[in-house]
């Protein structure tokens, strides 16, 4: 299949649609909502289904050397793309250094959401892939926010807030996030009861889920749309064209790290997914932490309102095409 026939495929799928539903509601300025009670449970459902599945099919093959391998290179990428995107971003804009290292954090971690919808789009195409990306997906989450850390303290130098108890009460935030909680979580009851125990609640966690990922991309595009309306002032064009560059750029880095490692192509399509989204949930709660003079108005909309909807649309089949270079 072209690129152009998965591009087809995917723009006219359920979950981008209903995506799209609620963007165009959302700048519309309609009524349409979702309780945020129901959003966080919907979140915590996707989660608790693909960290499940994830677990019970790793109990099934067992740990092995390729996935402790990609497990590392995910590591690598995740800590190596927000020093990238944040020297792009002080090439090319005037943001400052604390919002360019709350940006680029945003780009070396991940969004799970991006990858169960580049697990719906792989299972599309009839592709296995390894169960244990979810594991990946769990360490690729922190990495990228030490990083842009680092970056930032460098610009500025250490603040009295930065030392002692904050840093403890940055790792405890970025550690027990819930999204992070319910992921890794989920994979370790996955892991523990195996492919029994995905039979025992198969009817709650898998039947459901597309149905459940469509009403909260709904949610997602209600959001993206309120953050486009409401922090396109903050956006200036090259950190507009960064939020559809970086994540190309990642791409080809992942898809680069993947050559020697012989994943399958779906593996490698949901790997070079992982690396080109971009966080919406646990980086920019780390941040409001880390770095509170950072203008959410410009890291989560970047990341919410440019790249996730370019990578829900457009990314994921050109990843999947991609990974048919170097997957097995």
């Amino acid at each position: 299949m072209s690129l152009l026939d998965l591009a087809t495929q995917n723009l006219v799928s359920p979950m981008v649609l209903f995506f799209a539903l609620g963007l165009a509601a959302a700048l519309a300025r309609s009524d349409l909502t979702i309780p945020e009670a129901v959003a966080k449970t919907l979140a915590l459902y996707l989660m608790m289904s693909i960290g499940f599945k994830g677990g019970a099919e790793v109990a099934k093959s067992g740990i092995t050397a390729l996935m402790l391998w990609v497990m590392l290179a995910g590591v690598i990428l995740s800590f190596i793309i927000p020093v990238i995107g944040y020297f792009a971003l002080r090439a090319v804009s005037r943001l400052s250094p604390v919002d360019a290292a709350a940006v680029a954090a945003h780009y070396g971690s991940i969004s799970i959401v991006t990858f169960v919808a580049g697990t719906e789009a792989v299972q599309g195409q009839g592709l296995p892939f390894e169960g244990f990306l979810v594991a990946v997906a769990a360490v690729m989450e922190t990495p990228a926010i030490l990083s842009a850390l680092l970056l930032a303290r460098r610009a500025r130098g250490p603040s009295r807030d930065e030392e002692g108890e904050s840093a403890g009460a940055l790792i405890r935030e970025v550690g027990l996030n819930a999204s992070v909680v319910m992921l890794v979580g989920s994979f370790l009851i996955g892991w523990a009861t195996g492919p029994k125990g995905l039979a025992m609640i198969a009817p709650f966690i898998v039947d459901p889920f597309r149905g459940i990922l469509c009403l909260f991309l709904l949610d997602m595009g209600l959001v993206a749309g309120r953050g486009m309306r409401e922090g396109a002032r903050h956006l200036s064009p090259p950190v507009l064209a960064f939020g559809i560059i970086m994540p190309l750029v990642s791409a080809a880095l992942a898809t680069l790290a993947l050559m020697p490692l012989g994943l399958s192509v779906g593996g490698a399509a949901l790997f070079i997914t992982l690396a080109a989204s971009a966080s919406y949930i646990a980086v920019p709660a780390a941040m409001r932490l880390a770095l509170p003079e950072a203008k959410p108005a410009i890291y989560l909309t970047l990341s919410l309102g440019v790249t996730f909807p370019f990578n829900l649309a457009l990314g994921i089949p050109l990843y999947l095409a991609l990974a048919t270079w170097v997957g097995t």
